[in-house]
Order: C-alpha cells, then sequence, then structure tokens
C-alpha cells in the first residue's frame, strides 16, 4: 500500500538528504521548499505525512501545521527544529503534531519515527475497516466442494493478475461478502485495505457521507472535515453490498468515481484522487433493475467487467456435510461443548432440505443445535421444527413407495417432533386425530 510522505524544508540540502533516506525505504516522497508550496501540494494531491521545518519563507511550519489540522486532521505531521528551539516542537505537539526531530538530522531516527506513523495509519485503517464490515463479512474459511463452486473458485483465481471491477449475484446468505474478500486477497492490492458497506443500512444522505466524507462546515454537525470509505480504501478495494439500493444520484456519482478516479467531499470544492477497486453485490435480479430503471445501465457495465453468480446452497448439496462439520467446530469450541458430529437422521434432514437462507441460515440452526444438544451428536430433536417439517424426502428409484408409506413415515416424524403427543402432531399436520390413527395404522 502506498505511503505518501510531503517535506518542506527550505534547505536544499537537506531537502535531498531527507528525500533520498526515506526513498530508500520504499516510501513515496515529495519535497518542496516553502510552506506555501506544501499547502498546495496537500490541497491538490494529499498525503500521509508531512514532515515540515518550523522556519520556511512565505509560511512558517507552525502556521502549515494549523492549518493541515484544521482541513485535514487525518494527515499526520512531524515538525522539524533545531536544538535550541525544541520548545517550539513541544508546543506544536501540543496543537497536534504527531511528532519532531532535531537537527542536525538523525536519518535512523527518523526512519523509526516513520515507520511507527505507518503503522498507526495502517491500523487505524483496519479498525475502520472492521467496523465497517461487520455486517457483511464473517470470519469463516471458503469451504465448498461442489463443481457449481469449483467455477466460483476457477474465476477468482483467474482474476489473481487482474485488477478490474467486479460484480456479484446471488440469494442472501450465499457468501458475497466473503468471495469478495477473496478476491481482494489473493489480488495485486492484497496489502492495502479491504473496506466493506453495507448500501441498505443508510438513507440516501448518510450514505453520500460514508462514502464521500464531507468538510468542516458541510452540513449542520459537521464541525471538522472527514474522510469517506472511498478515500480511505484508497490503494485498495471498497466492496459495497446490495448496491442496488444505492439512489439514483448517488449511483451517478460513484460512476464519476470509477470513471475520473476523483470525486468531492460532501461541501468541498476541490478534487480528491484516488485509485479504488471496486467489487459490488446484490441479492436482487439485476436485468428486472435494469429494465424498470432502478440502476443505471452505465454503472452496470462499469461494475460488471467481470461477473460472480454464487449459486444457492440448495443447487451445491455436496457443500452441506463440510459446512457443517466447520460450523459444528467453531459454535462447540464457543459453547465449550464436545460434539462430535451429526447423527444419520439429523444429516438427512440437512440433505434433504431447501436452506432458503443459505449458508447463514445453516449456520445459525448448528449454533442452535449446540446450545440444546446434550449428548456426543447432533440429533433431530434439537433442530428446529421448521427445518424438520419441510424436509422433502428423496425418491429412490430402486424402490417406488406407495403414498400411504409416505404419508405414514411422514406423520411418524411429524409425532417424533412433537413429543409422541398425537393432538398436536395432528394439528400441525391439519388433521383430526382420529384421521392421524388412520394414516399411522395402514
Amino acid at each position: 500500500m502506498k505511503f505518501k510522505i510531503l517535506i518542506a524544508e527550505d534547505e536544499e540540502i537537506a531537502l535531498k538528504h531527507l528525500k533520498l533516506s526515506l526513498e530508500g525505504e520504499g516510501w513515496t516522497v515529495v519535497g518542496v521548499q516553502n510552506g506555501l508550496e506544501a499547502w498546495n501540494k496537500i490541497e491538490n494531491e494529499g498525503c500521509n505525512l508531512l514532515i515540515a521545518d518550523i522556519k520556511m519563507p512565505g509560511l512558517d511550519g507552525l502556521s502549515l501545521l494549523a492549518k493541515v489540522k484544521e482541513e485535514y486532521p487525518h494527515i499526520d505531521v512531524i515538525i522539524i527544529t533545531g536544538f535550541a528551539s525544541v520548545e517550539s516542537a513541544v508546543d506544536a505537539m501540543k496543537k497536534g503534531a504527531t511528532d519532531y526531530i532535531t537537527k542536525p538530522f538523525n536519518l535512523d531516527e527518523l526512519r523509526l519515527k516513520v515507520r511507527k506513523i505507518q503503522e498507526k495509519n495502517r491500523l487505524e485503517k483496519e479498525n475502520i475497516a472492521l467496523k465497517a464490515s461487520l455486517n457483511i463479512n464473517e470470519n469463516r474459511p471458503f469451504i465448498a466442494k461442489s463443481k457449481m463452486m469449483e467455477g466460483v473458485i476457477n474465476i477468482i483465481s483467474g482474476l489473481k493478475e487482474s485488477d478490474c471491477n467486479v460484480l456479484i449475484t446471488g440469494e442472501s446468505g450465499v457468501g458475497k461478502g466473503l468471495v469478495a474478500k477473496l478476491i481482494h486477497d489473493t489480488g495485486h492490492r492484497a496489502d492495502g485495505v479491504f473496506l466493506s458497506l453495507n448500501c441498505a443500512v443508510f438513507t440516501g444522505e448518510l450514505l453520500a457521507s460514508e462514502l464521500f466524507g464531507y468538510e468542516k462546515g458541510a452540513f449542520t454537525g459537521a464541525v471538522t472535515s472527514k474522510q469517506g470509505l472511498i478515500e480511505i480504501a484508497n490503494d485498495g478495494t471498497l466492496f459495497l453490498d446490495e448496491i442496488a439500493e444505492m439512489s439514483p444520484a448517488l449511483q451517478a456519482k460513484l460512476l464519476k468515481v470509477i470513471e475520473d478516479r476523483e470525486f468531492f467531499r460532501l461541501g468541498g470544492t476541490k478534487p480528491r484522487r484516488v485509485d479504488v477497486r471496486f467489487i459490488a453485490a446484490t441479492n436482487q435480479n439485476i436485468t428486472t433493475l435494469l429494465q424498470n430503471g432502478n440502476f443505471r445501465t452505465d454503472l452496470y457495465y462499469r461494475l460488471n467487467v467481470m461477473d460472480i453468480h454464487i449459486p444457492p446452497l440448495r443447487e451445491r448439496k455436496e457443500d452441506i456435510p463440510l459446512l457443517a462439520k466447520h460450523f459444528l467446530k467453531k459454535h462447540s469450541a464457543k459453547a465449550n461443548k464436545r460434539i462430535e458430529g451429526f447423527s444419520q437422521k439429523a444429516m438427512d434432514v440437512f440433505m434433504s432440505y431447501g436452506f432458503p437462507g443459505n449458508v447463514r441460515e445453516l449456520e445459525n440452526i448448528i449454533e442452535r443445535a449446540v446450545i440444546l444438544e446434550k449428548t456426543s451428536m447432533i440429533r433431530p430433536e434439537n433442530l428446529p421444527q421448521s427445518i424438520n417439517l419441510f424436509a422433502i424426502e428423496a425418491i429412490d428409484p430402486n424402490r417406488i413407495r406407495t403414498i400411504d408409506e409416505i404419508n405414514r413415515d411422514y406423520a411418524e416424524k411429524v409425532l417424533e417432533i412433537a413429543g409422541d403427543n398425537k393432538s398436536k402432531a395432528a394439528s400441525v399436520l391439519g388433521i383430526s386425530r382420529t384421521s392421524l390413527w388412520r394414516i399411522l395404522n395402514k
């Protein structure tokens, strides 16, 4: 991830030595010889760290510090001072400077200070990323063995050498956020930040604020400027889940960012350059959205450079045993229980159930079963009643069963779930106790 340093030092030889020393560490370094030029660079190009001499023509270091901290509080500042002016440096730190160095320079000490600031910068971004993605990305590995998911994995593998935008489609709960993170982690931007945002969570104005940030005074309550997620994700990836929930006006602004690689903060007048990879996702039918005019066609084509469809769990049942085993291990450890596996009947229920909530529903069901189970195996009675009632038996081609046999077995399962209470079982089935008795005795 690029870390950009701006040095403002009026002594040409000192500026040259500082620049060469920091460039040798792999950082991007820009040097200027006065405060006004430094301020113009910050406004037009930005930076992560400013290293500024206290005494400079035009705009001195302390005045430059004050302007930076008022307009760009996220930028770290190291003040340069002489031994005789250490008091000024301490005063600068009280006004918001991150650190200071003295002349003559100890370059090893400076490099150490910059590394610490870069690490702080990285941790802050990761913290923002974590907070932004808590409701989308779940901490679980990519588990799949089905042919359908092998196809998804092959597409992800093919994207390793590409930096194109991606559109992911699929029902809720299939793992779109997980696929987005995998694309990021295996691509060129793996060292950059991965941010994710659920567009359905925010109203239009709040979503714009989260994405683009705002300048001080942009609206009531904006007492300071704030970076948006697009700006924070610079050199990394921004995952926009449920992008179809974004308003047409905001879609137009996002399109401009993708096309021009620049944007304006809310209330801002100066464009900000960014280099961000966008991955978007939706659980809606994208064709219908385009036809109804609810999603911009031009934005669709900008995002849909590569499309990935994640099939629902009911269409890839081979993945169910592996996923179930993983979730059992995860939640057994959390509950401090030793549960070894699933009874055959419990696994049969899983394999015949449709899972409308997909992988997320499977995990929730297993977490619930782990809490209730008192033996070493997950049994059907500790699965939700709904999953038992709606389980569909497969037809064995070697033995076609009669309707009476299927009805009797189904009634027996319902009776078992009802705790052998015939009145309750009959009520669930929507028949009388007499009809239940007849079914059970056929």
